[in-house]
């Protein structure tokens, strides 16, 4: 298979979870606007090793400052060869926070973090509840500080989110998960 089209595989799958789970499931309610409207950016990493992957976060958070909201409102930065512990995932997320901080886009953007494996504090690794967060890849998603917001002012009990998908997600349970059939 040819590297254009693993890409387009792997961007296939990561659409289908966002249609099928977070969408789907309505995990995230702020999601369905942006996609229906594409003003998400799909990247498919080609880093071998963390500094390329901290490359090319740091041109992804320069583009998504730069772009129009109306044009690009988010970026999935999908990075399917490295980071497959969760535990190394998570670690590597204070440095990815750290070059936000560094080229002074706190404030600005965020980062909101995807992954296979991924587990809540507190939680054991096959509790349905942190399915939530789990993607086909592991993924940094590049938020603006400003669609937050916007989101936050339509939708006033944010806090109730997490609570809503764990409900969501026990009466869905593990075979109901399943049976979404999300790529990974």
């Amino acid at each position: 298979m040819s590297e254009a089209a693993e890409h387009e595989a792997i961007i296939g799958n990561t659409r289908q979870w966002l249609e099928r789970a977070v969408i789907g499931l309505n995990l995230c309610p702020f999601a369905k606007a942006v996609h229906v409207h594409g003003r998400i950016r799909y990247v498919v990493s080609k880093a071998r090793h963390i500094d390329g992957l901290l490359e090319e976060l740091e041109r992804e958070l320069h583009a998504l400052s730069e772009a129009d909201p109306a044009v690009c409102e988010t970026t999935l930065l999908i990075h399917p060869q490295l980071l497959q512990d969760f535990l190394d995932y998570n670690d590597f997320l204070e440095i990815a926070e750290g070059v936000v901080e560094e080229l002074e886009l706190d404030g600005v953007l965020q980062i909101a973090s995807f992954h296979p494996q991924y587990q809540f504090e507190g939680t054991e690794s096959d509790d349905i509840e942190n399915y939530s967060n789990r993607a086909p890849y592991p993924i940094l998603h590049l938020l603006r500080e400003d669609s937050i917001e916007r989101a936050v002012e339509t939708f006033p009990d944010i806090a109730s989110i997490y609570e809503r998908n764990v409900l969501t997600l026990r009466q869905l349970g593990h075979e109901g998960w399943k049976k979404l059939q999300i790529n990974s």
